[in-house]
């Protein structure tokens, strides 16, 4: 073991400052996380042994298998089982239970925990270190952080051997479950247990730190690591590189590949590879010619097929099609072999951008080269002619793939109907469809989707049912998405009866129909006035434990109350309430809208302090008061003041001036005169103009004890010469 804390510096200075991971930024970077599964891995792999090999052998014995059998029966456990696998542990030897965990790893990591934890509360049995470090192994593939930190403080209290290697399997578990603070307090971990920071867990941590988007800090890292006597390699750097280009910052990168040189440590082909390819995306194929030439001047790496597949691959991925074939053409200079997977490449990006005379001409050069495109290759050509409308081009090429020995399959096919319904010929796409069988092809579901959705835009939306019938029949299921859009159809044309039927069809074929296809349907039947079918329905979702959302409530209630049924409406509001769900400012509008409507402010006032008691809304008094105005009916307006001008605001103050221009527009000055006097009173001060339109209406009116005292109380306040 490593010295203890005081004789471990290096660990110390790598820990400085603490503020590494505990920025804000931090918790925004944590959920990037997520991705580093398959990156992390190679920063310590290669001091790991073989995954697919080391225990192929025995996976095979007798006792592994018995063990596994045993282990997948635990759901049905009896006292029998459990002491025949107590036997079988106790004659296993290590490489055996490695074995058995790395099996129920397969399926799921919790159950090769479960069982790891099982077998270690057995009597006159420990694991051996080799155990421990399957286990953790497993456990970093996963974002299972817990029962890694438990397996690694088991270690550590039983003094089990362990090392870097073992802190970097638990920090890389950290790093899958996006927690980047946990994962870089793995360091204090190893400095608390004495443990010195080597070469394979500083790659990890710089790459965390990338992958979380942390690149300056990585690079702060990367410095204390040649301060505390741990020289980066190209691993670190490759890294360092890659989190450089993924934030664009490539001069950076280039810059780092000649510190590389300079500090003795060569840069190997994923090095350049790493910025050719983000140069690659940008369509800078000048600055890849000259890092081409730095490559093989500097490092002495020549340029070979890979690099060439990597560059085509790349161009071609991101539509730069004529940079591609450049590329493609130097290498068959160089006398390299292009194979059709490169072909098809930069074939594909032409049909992508639409230029099908130079992906028609790439296949034939192929075909002369004795390059015989495959069907991939023939399916990107077929598919960019439909793009572009050219159905009878696809077709001929097509019969040209059958003349070359070359069978078009599902992907082929489904390119060309897919093809015949973006061009209003989705009953052609039906009836190729359903001669599939003598074609001697099989639809996938894909393909059922593509001419589902092609009726569906043509307004046919029973020939739409119709294929999702079929489609069913044949065992593939249409996603959730697709029946609600075709519920929504339906519902937009006035059947919402029939979307019904059909979402109930659905769901009695085995399809997954979640809240959404619901409230789709309960919408059409709230547009249509079907009331009763809406209630019917929302109560049915609600039993089958799918919890309709504020959204549906609101849209019924709404419904109800354009009908005058304002006592169902209170009572759907009530349950919504009672089933906790919160009352939105939609639903607010809606609810006032329609009880002031109909006059009912009685039953809206007790209703609203319902729903006040789930949800406040300061406003909601304003908003009545306002509806009130719009609806005419003044005096319950007028009524309802006192509870406005508690708070005084400025919204205050605007509900107040649409009271009065309402009173004023009836020819009720005094009224307005009066709300005027309360907001004074409030100390709220009304719009000067209002005021004197209300002063002036006054005066016509010849209510003389009222006239002109308005613009008394600005004079009083000093306001009348602050305006003028």
């Amino acid at each position: 073991m490593p010295g203890r804390v005081t004789k471990c510096p290096s660990l110390l200075l790598l820990l400085q400052p603490r503020r590494l991971c505990t920025t804000a930024a931090a918790a925004t970077a944590a959920g990037e996380l997520a991705t580093a599964a398959g990156e992390l891995a190679p920063a310590y792999a290669a001091n790991e042994i073989p995954l697919d090999d080391d225990l192929a052998e025995e996976s095979r014995s007798r006792l592994v298998r018995d063990t596994c059998r045993l282990l997948e029966l635990r759901g049905s456990w009896t006292p029998k089982l459990e002491a025949q696998l107590r036997h079988l542990l106790r004659v296993l030897s290590p490489p055996q239970v490695r074995a058995v965990l790395r099996a129920q790893a397969q399926a799921d990591a919790r159950a090769a925990f479960e069982f790891f934890r099982w077998a270690d509360r057995q009597w006159r049995y420990r694991h051996a270190p080799e155990v421990f470090d399957e286990m953790l192994s497993l456990l970093s593939r996963t974002r299972l952080h817990d029962p890694a930190r438990r397996v690694m403080r088991l270690m550590i209290r039983r003094g089990v051997r362990h090392g870097p290697q073992q802190f970097a399997h638990l920090m890389l578990s950290y790093s899958r479950a996006g927690k980047l603070r946990s994962a870089m307090r793995v360091l204090q971990l190893m400095q608390k247990d004495g443990c010195g920071p080597d070469l394979s867990i500083c790659n990890v941590a710089v790459n965390v730190l990338v992958v979380a988007g942390r690149i300056d800090k990585a690079l702060e890292f990367a410095d204390r690591m040649r301060r505390v006597g741990v020289e980066p390699d190209v691993v670190t750097y490759n890294c360092l590189i890659k989190g450089l280009c993924t934030v664009r910052r490539v001069v950076e990168a280039l810059e780092m590949i000649g510190v590389m040189l300079q500090n003795g440590c060569p840069p190997d082909k994923i090095t350049y590879y790493t910025v050719m390819g983000f140069l690659c995306e940008e369509k800078r194929v000048s600055e890849v010619r000259v890092l081409l030439g730095k490559m093989r001047n500097d490092a002495g790496l020549f340029p070979d097929q890979v690099t060439y597949n990597m560059l085509i691959h790349v161009l071609a991925k991101h539509g730069h099609a004529d940079e591609a074939l450049e590329f493609l053409r130097e290498s068959e200079g160089k006398r390299f072999r292009v194979d059709e997977v490169g072909y098809s490449a930069v074939v594909h990006s032409f049909c992508l951008n639409g230029r099908m005379a130079e992906a028609k001409e790439i296949v034939s050069e192929m075909i002369s080269k004795g390059c015989h495109p495959d069907v991939v290759t023939y399916s990107a050509v077929v598919d960019g002619f439909c793009r572009i409308g050219e159905i009878d081009q696809a077709r001929k090429m097509m019969k040209h793939m059958y003349k070359n020995g070359c069978k078009p399959n599902v992907v082929t096919h489904t390119a060309l109907l897919n093809g015949l319904c973006k061009a209003g010929k989705t009953s052609e796409a039906w009836e190729l469809l359903n001669n599939s069988g003598e074609e001697w092809w099989t639809p996938s579901d894909i393909t059922y989707s593509v001419v589902m959705h092609g009726f569906r835009r043509e307004g046919k939306l029973k020939e739409s049912c119709d294929v999702v019938t079929q489609m069913l029949q044949k065992g593939f299921f249409p996603t959730t998405v697709e029946i609600n859009l075709l519920i929504h159809a339906l519902c937009k044309e006035g059947k919402s009866a029939e979307a019904k039927d059909f979402m109930e069809q659905c769901q009695s074929k085995g399809c997954t129909i979640n809240v959404v296809n619901f409230t789709t349907v309960i919408h059409g039947f709230s547009r249509e006035g079907d009331l009763e079918s809406a209630l019917s329905l929302l109560d049915d979702l609600y039993l089958s434990n799918r919890h309709p959302d504020v959204v549906t409530y609101t849209v019924v209630v709404n419904a109800l109350g354009k009908k005058g049924r304002l006592k169902e409406a209170t009572v759907l509001v009530e349950k919504m309430l009672n089933r906790g769900i919160v009352p939105t400012l939609v639903t607010y509008r809606t609810v006032i809208h329609r009880y002031c409507e109909k006059g009912t402010l009685e039953e809206l006032l007790v209703l609203l302090d319902k729903m006040l008691l789930r949800q406040d809304l300061k406003s909601v008094y304003n908003q009545v008061i306002e509806k009130l105005c719009a609806f005419g009916k003044l005096n319950e307006a007028y009524s309802l003041l006192t509870k406005v001008l508690r708070t005084a605001s400025q919204r205050d103050a605007q509900t107040c001036h649409i009271l009065m221009e309402s009173f004023l527009n009836r020819g009720l000055a005094i009224q307005s005169y009066n709300v005027a006097c309360r907001m004074f009173q409030r100390n709220l001060i009304p719009d000067l103009k209002l005021c004197q339109k209300v002063d002036n209406q006054l005066t016509l009116e010849k209510q003389k004890p009222a006239a002109g005292k308005l613009i008394i109380k600005f004079v009083e306040r000093g306001l009348l010469k602050q305006e003028k």
